[in-house]
């Protein structure tokens, strides 16, 4: 993240936001997600609530107040350029439903605190990039999706007039279908629980199963994985051709610089000559 100081910021806000954003405090940061994802995941256990259930809110709370005020912080330190980066969005919605009421009909919000924890994603740099990659590959996901889609609708309607009328449960209708189907492409007790039963009345059906796996399970699927690893190359080549730009950026200013610098020193050398 780029830690441009905010002009519109008092001295104090901006000495603050530089504190909050250094590497020293988000590890702390992280140790305190950590710790509170412990102390969500011990709320569950009714034996520890009824014994230790006031300390654990307290501990609750405080983190979360810790949590309020970094994001308040940043808020007064960067102001609307805070909204500019995704992941500080993230983290104003995660706190926001932490800070929800959870009373009455908002009492399932309270569930929802969990996902306090998901606040690693984005102060995790190893997982920031692999999220990062991720959100990435999403167009690619999304058109990976729509084949398979496809491929499931175009299997369904067959399976449906091949093996509905004998095979209710599973294939009674598109949807038993599609459901069957997934279950097929998980590999899940395919061959016993479905395949088998349905080729002792069709001997045939396996010309029908077996390319469905072969699309499914061994080539569609393994294109998302492709699409992810290419997604992390990219991220990769382009952090490293930024780095790139950057240093030779940097040896242009240093050699303008140095240029400046001889034409200074021959200017001062032939004005020594000349008073000489």
């Amino acid at each position: 993240m780029e830690r441009e100081q905010n002009t519109a910021s008092t001295p104090m806000l901006q000495k603050l936001g530089v504190i909050v954003e250094s590497d020293l405090v988000q590890k702390i940061i992280i140790g305190l997600i950590l710790l509170n994802a412990l102390t969500l995941g011990l709320e569950t256990n009714s034996v520890l609530m009824t014994e230790y259930g006031q300390q654990i809110s307290f501990l609750d709370n405080c983190i979360l107040s810790i949590f309020v005020i970094e994001i308040l912080i940043k808020l007064g330190y960067r102001k609307l350029s805070f909204f500019k980066d995704g992941w500080n969005i993230f983290d104003f919605i995660i706190i926001g439903i932490a800070l929800a009421p959870a009373t009455g009909s908002l009492s399932v919000l309270r569930t929802l605190r969990i996902f306090r924890a998901m606040r690693l994603l984005s102060v995790v740099p190893s997982m920031k990039k692999v999220t990062q990659a991720l959100l990435s590959a999403i167009p690619g996901i999304l058109s990976v999706g729509s084949i398979i889609l496809l491929i499931f609708y175009v299997s369904a309607v067959l399976a449906t007039n091949f093996f509905g009328d004998d095979f209710d449960t599973w294939f009674g209708n598109i949807g038993r279908s599609m459901f069957s189907l997934f279950q097929i492409m998980t590999l899940e007790s395919w061959s016993m629980g479905i395949v088998r039963p349905v080729m002792e009345l069709f001997p045939w059906a396996w010309t029908f199963f077996v390319p469905f796996i072969l699309v499914t399970s061994f080539a569609v699927l393994n294109l998302f994985i492709g699409i992810i690893v290419d997604a992390m190359q990219s991220q990769n080549t382009e952090k490293e051709n930024s780095a790139t730009e950057a240093k030779l950026k940097h040896e242009a200013s240093l050699q303008k610089e140095m240029s400046l610098l001889r034409k200074e020193i021959k200017e001062l050398s032939t004005r020594l000559k000349n008073k000489a």
